[in-house]
Formats: structure tokens, sequence, C-alpha cells
């Protein structure tokens, strides 16, 4: 055997580095995209409302809600990620996912998501047959947008925004406090205005390519979209409205009814930027607009004290 032909023999038989436990773990953590499950901050919704956060015993059973759902939604992106890998490889950003780089492989991602989901219903399970209920409708919501909603106009906005509602709803079947028609109705209604917020920055950043990334994008036009933004935002502020003119006697009635100011002023704020091309991930918005997170902390503000004082 030549000289050549011995060190290319040696070659294929040397074995191909395995990737490190650590990067696969770090890919897990990326695809489980931990900066969307900031979300889940939906949960302290209806108890807020309803004045329970205080008490030690809602904030362990809300701190339970929050890991149970952070691990179902990380599984249900693990397995997306799977699904959608060759679409992902064609996307200009969604490229750089892990399973579609590479970097996790699909099965890796099988057995992480599959992990995750069990994990978030066995945490459900500590909280009741309710919460296991609701958890369970949230992961169909989003199997089901994923597999079919989210090719079909409207419906993919609806989907969405029933997923928000889901997280907005469970927090009160965690603790146990009722949730009244107002509150249902401004989670609903709020959560179809960011939702097709989100879709009117998608067509502003992808221009002509918004299409081959998102399907539905070439259904809406700007001008639909801000149809859409206008119905929802009025159908919840008047909802607000009647909520705060329904306070309990026994709190601050005022203060409920001043916290309408700063929750209309953050809406025409946010379609102001939204109308300028400044769409995006809505939690990047309000951080990144020093008044649209005045306003936004003003409202926390208004609010808590209308409830709790």
């Amino acid at each position: 055997m030549t000289d050549d032909a011995y060190a290319a023999s040696a070659l294929r038989a040397k074995p191909r580095p395995r990737t490190s436990g650590r990067a696969v773990a770090g890919a897990i953590v990326r695809s489980a995209r931990p900066r969307q499950w900031v979300k889940n901050v939906l949960l302290l919704g209806a108890p807020a409302a309803a004045g329970v956060l205080a008490r030690p015993e809602a904030l362990g059973r809300l701190a339970v809600a929050f890991v149970a759902f952070c691990a179902a939604a990380a599984g249900g992106y693990l397995l997306n990620d799977v699904r959608d890998a060759e679409d992902d490889r064609r996307h200009p950003r969604k490229r750089t996912r892990p399973v579609a780089s590479g970097a996790l492989t699909e099965r890796a991602a099988v057995i992480a998501g599959i992990t995750l989901l069990i994990a978030g219903l066995a945490l459900a399970a500590a909280l009741g047959w309710a919460f296991v209920g609701i958890l369970l409708g949230y992961v169909a919501l989003t199997a089901t947008y994923s597999l079919a909603l989210r090719d079909v106009a409207v419906l993919d906005l609806a989907a969405v925004a029933g997923c928000h509602v889901a997280r907005a709803a469970a927090g009160g079947i965690a603790v146990a406090v009722p949730l009244s028609q107002w509150f249902l109705i401004v989670a609903s209604f709020g959560s179809l205005f960011v939702v097709a917020g989100k879709r009117l920055g998608d067509l502003a950043d992808l221009g002509e390519d918004a299409p081959s990334a998102r399907a539905t994008l070439a259904s809406y036009s700007p001008t639909y979209l801000r149809h859409v933004l206008t119905m929802s935002s009025a159908v919840a502020v008047t909802a607000y409205c009647l909520w705060s003119l329904d306070t309990p006697k026994e709190t601050w009635p005022v203060l409920s009814q001043l916290s309408v100011v700063p929750l209309v002023l953050f809406l025409l704020r946010y379609a102001l930027l939204l109308d300028q091309g400044r769409g995006g991930a809505p939690e990047d918005l309000v951080l990144a607009d020093r008044v649209l997170f005045a306003l936004a902390a003003a409202w926390v503000a208004l609010f808590a004290g209308a409830v709790y004082l």
C-alpha cells in the first residue's frame, strides 16, 4: 500500500467528532425559545384582577402553572422545528434555528420535545384536572395551528389570539378565581389586537418576501390589518370601560376609571408605531419605546391601586 493510500485509509477510519452534551443542551434551549416564555406572564392577569397575588399559596400555584406552560410551549416549539426544518432552511432568518442548521438532530429534538410536553402535563396535574384540561387545550390549539390553521387567513389570527386567551384563563383556573365576562372579552380582543399588529409588522419587515415566509401574509393587506386593529382595540377598550364602572365599592373605583386613560393612550401609541413600520415582537416594542413603557407602567400602577388599595 502506498503512503497516499495508507493516509487516505487512516482518514476514512478516523471516527467523526461527536457533538458535546453541552452543545446539544444549548441547541435544545435555543429551540425552546426562552424569550417567548414572557408571554406566560398572562397567567397573572386573572389573579391580579381578583386581588389574590399577595397570597403565598396563590403565588406558589402560579409558579407551578408558569413552569408547566413554559415546558409545554418549549416542547411544542421543538416538535414544530422538526416539522418545519425544510421550510426553515429556505428562510433567511429561520435557517439559523438549531434543527434547520443541523446543530440539533431531529431525533434529539423530538425526544426533548416529547419529554418537555410530558413534564408540563405532569406539573399541571398538581393543580387539578381543570388546569390539565386547559393546558391540553392550549397544546391542541398550538398543534392545530402549526398543522393547518396557520395557512388559513383570519383563522390564523384567531388561533394565535386563542393561545393568549388560554394563558390568561389558565391563571384564574390555577388559583380557582372566577373569570369575569369583561376579563375574557378584554383578553380576547386585546390578544387579537397584538396578533394583528404582529402581522402588520411582518408585512413591513419582509416586504415582497412576506408570502414566502408566511402563507397568509399573501392574503392580508396593511389596510385590512389596520381595520382589525381598529375593531379589536375598540371592543377591548369598551369592555375595559365597563369593567372600570363595575368595580366593587369597597375598592377605589376612581383609580380603575383613571386607568382607562393610559390604556387608551398605550393602544394609540402602539398603533402609531406599527403604522411607522416599527412592528415585530410586542415585548421588544414596549421595551424599546420609552413612552410606550411609561404608559404601560402608569396603567399597571392605577390598575393595581384599584384592586389592592
